[in-house]
């Protein structure tokens, strides 16, 4: 449900002069959380207000009813104990914080300053205790593009256009840590009849959203779609790490297994559904020639604001790159708004059997790409499966990730009227395989 009230102002502004700059991913109306901790001290939640990030547990004492309580839960290292408190605490804790962290008259307290630390001076951590990792195929153009490698003239399977097609993935899989292991498996080389168990050869990046959920569901009772909304807390920018030489090789009958479940990145930002409220709008039109919707995937309210209008980028800097002090290149640049399936339909048909969710599962999008390849969200599209190699700014030449490649997802919101709010970053680095620190 959208729900649009004080925080989102577009005119607030912060005593934290940071949180005022144009270019900031943290201004006053997003109020993203992450779990960070300081030299010696212990992991809590903290809360990103432009530059900084604020111990959100040190204002307990100084609020109250719903909003102290929800506080008081962000003293702990997850964020599961403030996702169980339910959204009514979480929207009270944040107009609280908009409050302490808006511009108004005198000098802000000194235990509010003190609360305040420089997010060079922290590390970040994962955000949750993911008891469960799901990876849809939401994309249509995703699905259009890889489908067009293997099936030239039906690259859509009949399944697609009638649900959310998804695989469930292995929840300790995801992580925060920059540094990702080149995986190994079984590849069978191309005029080879036996498979041979080898660091992948074609390991690529998966451009993605993932969505919280905060508000566990009943066993035996499946999620409306009208009712999904509710039950997320937050979204955060995912890279589900591909081995496509392994998947090619194990993925058939049941689907992705060793080529996904060695690693996922998230970022360690959450942006909470609060926050994106303004920045929902009509789901993509499923076309003309689309079957009809079974009744339990369908919904007015969500066909026509279910939609996230969230920017997603791909940076890429490899290690040469990195050594001649060049910034890294911008691959491709989709929205979530271009997906298929909204979010409250993935959920609503992950419970459709009767299935429940628990606070902190974790939802994937599947790769976000558009109808251009200045869209598309892996190097198995921009390459036609390594076929058709990029260049870099140093003459290298990429068909998938080398050893040393550093991928970076960033995403943002940003709508004439609004303030622009941004998702941070999530970043990965491919190492040697039996390599990683």
């Amino acid at each position: 449900m959208n729900r649009i009230d004080a925080s989102h102002d577009p005119g607030l502004r912060s005593w934290v002069d940071s949180a005022n700059a144009a270019d900031t991913d943290f201004p006053i109306q997003n109020l993203p959380f992450a779990a960070f901790s300081r030299d010696g001290e212990k992991t809590r939640i903290g809360v990103g207000i432009g530059d900084r990030i604020l111990d959100v547990a040190a204002l307990a004492p100084h609020l109250e009813g719903a909003a102290r309580a929800a506080a008081h839960a962000c003293g702990q290292p997850v964020l599961n104990p403030l996702m169980l408190l339910g959204a009514p605490a979480r929207r009270e804790l944040r107009l609280a914080l908009s409050h302490a962290l808006a511009v108004r008259a005198g000098e802000p307290e000194a235990w509010l300053r003190s609360a305040l630390y420089p997010q060079s001076e922290t590390r970040l951590h994962l955000p949750a205790r993911i008891g469960g990792f799901t990876d849809f195929f939401a994309s249509i153009d995703h699905a259009t593009n890889a489908g067009s490698l293997f099936r030239p003239d039906a690259p859509l399977l009949p399944n697609y256009r009638h649900l959310p097609v998804a695989y469930n993935g292995r929840a300790n899989s995801v992580r925060c840590e920059p540094d990702i292991a080149r995986p190994r498996g079984q590849i069978r080389i191309e005029g080879d009849d036996l498979p041979a168990y080898l660091p992948s050869r074609r390991l690529d990046y998966e451009v993605e959203l993932g969505g919280y959920v905060g508000t566990a569901s009943r066993p035996g009772r499946p999620v409306p779609v009208g009712e999904a909304w509710d039950h997320f807390f937050g979204f955060s920018l995912l890279n589900d790490w591909s081995a496509r030489d392994i998947q090619a090789w194990e993925y058939q009958p049941l689907g992705p297994f060793l080529a996904k479940s060695f690693a996922t990145s998230v970022s360690p930002w959450v942006v909470t559904a609060e926050a994106l409220a303004p920045y929902r709008g009509p789901a993509r039109p499923r076309g003309e020639q689309a079957p009809a919707l079974l009744p339990h995937l369908h919904d007015a309210a969500d066909q026509e604001a279910g939609a996230l209008d969230i920017t997603l980028e791909l940076h890429l800097r490899s290690a040469r790159m990195a050594q001649e002090g060049l910034p890294p290149v911008v691959l491709s640049r989709g929205n979530a708004a271009t997906l298929y399936w909204t979010f409250a339909q993935m959920l609503a048909h992950h419970t459709s059997n009767g299935s429940s969710l628990d606070a902190g599962d974790l939802l994937g999008s599947g790769t976000v790409s558009g109808a251009g390849r200045d869209s598309w969200g892996s190097l198995l599209e921009i390459t036609r499966g390594g076929a058709e190699t990029i260049r870099l700014p140093t003459g290298e030449t990429r068909g998938f990730l080398a050893d040393g490649d550093e991928v970076i997802i960033t995403g943002h919101c940003e709508r004439p009227g609004l303030a622009r709010i941004g998702f941070g970053q999530c970043r990965g680095r491919i190492v040697a395989a039996g390599a990683q620190a």
